[in-house]
């Protein structure tokens, strides 16, 4: 269990009426304007998967996903970590062509998160996947796309603030970029989460690139799947959350694996046994689009537009007694 943190003298905007409706006014809206910025179409997605296809999200192959079993089906299913395979797959079946892509409403049970004022066991994010050419695969196509996603956002909360004119949230829209082992250069006596939060104080809006690999102190900066980013070409975008004075993720991204970077990544993870996988025979053998993609977490977003400091005043989930405890105590209304 997780620490909840009260900041001094919180308290919210908006009432407990105000924030749901501004909470579907952000997620109507987000999810138009990253269509348009994206050139994507809305899908209707899974909530679970068959194990055996190998389309859920490993995560940092630790956490233990939530299995059932479907009876009349005479099989079992497995709750989503995320999307970060299926949307890939999906792009191959639904005929999808270069430079367009698709988005859907993700919805996820992560069973072994750590509780605090971010981080909840459901996970609801906007998960979204493009096709792109073999050229498009640099860092360049990278950072163009990671400012395409702030803008949206940062228009996105202009547009929020119009309707609930108590909201004081203020985002940069310039945004910093830096490779993962710049960041351990800059700050070597810091952890990783450390120079987050000293990068993204000084900055504001920050693009972390190259998470994955170890860097030269022999660490990673973070844990990352081996077979859906590039770990050569990937990223997170950081906002500074001004009511808890940190670092706040709002999106993990990158452009994918190919057939090279995927063979070179299970030998590094050691996860050679995923190589007979349906979903990795088929990218090892060149069959699935190049793409780029990512989540682009909601409540996290609702967080950031409306200025709250617990995730659960945004989403419906469960918490320990002492969280809630904590929180009514300080006012903070958990849905």
């Amino acid at each position: 269990m997780g620490t909840v943190i009260i900041p001094k003298d919180y308290h919210s905007c908006l009432s407990r009426y105000e924030t749901q409706e501004a909470i579907g006014a952000i997620k109507n809206l987000m999810q138009k304007k990253l269509c348009m910025a994206l050139k994507l179409k809305r899908v209707t997605a899974p909530l679970f998967v068959d194990p055996a296809m190998g389309l859920n999200d490993d995560l940092n192959g630790v956490e233990r996903p939530v299995n059932f079993d479907i009876p009349d089906a005479g099989t079992t299913a497995q709750v989503v970590h995320s999307l970060a395979k299926w949307k890939r797959m999906a792009l191959y079946h639904y005929d999808f062509h270069v430079g367009k892509g698709l988005l859907t409403d993700m919805n996820a049970i992560r069973r072994d998160e750590e509780l605090d004022n971010l981080h909840s066991i459901y996970v609801d994010q906007w998960d979204w996947e493009k096709i792109i050419t073999r050229e498009d695969r640099t860092l360049d196509y990278l950072k163009n796309t990671v400012q395409r996603i702030v803008g949206t956002i940062c228009n996105a909360l202009d547009e929020i603030k119009y309707q609930y004119e108590d909201l004081n949230t203020e985002l940069c829209r310039d945004v910093a970029f830096i490779t993962s082992q710049e960041l351990e250069d800059l700050y070597p006596s810091l952890t990783p989460k450390e120079r987050e939060q000293a990068y993204t104080k000084e900055h504001k809006t920050v693009c972390i690139m190259q998470i994955g690999d170890v860097l030269a102190s022999g660490e990673k900066h973070d844990g990352r799947a081996p077979d859906y980013d590039d770990w050569k070409l990937n990223c997170d975008i950081l906002f500074w959350h001004e009511p808890l004075q940190c670092a706040l993720e709002i999106s993990s991204m990158g452009i994918r694996v190919d057939e090279k970077s995927l063979d070179e990544q299970l030998k590094k993870a050691g996860c050679d046994e995923r190589r007979n996988l349906p979903f990795h025979k088929m990218l090892l053998n060149g069959e699935l689009p190049l793409t780029i993609g990512g989540g682009i977490g909601q409540s996290r977003i609702c967080m950031l537009f409306l200025g709250k400091v617990h995730v659960g005043e945004v989403q419906a989930s469960i918490w320990d007694e002492e969280t809630l405890t904590a929180c009514k105590k300080a006012g903070i209304e958990i849905l």
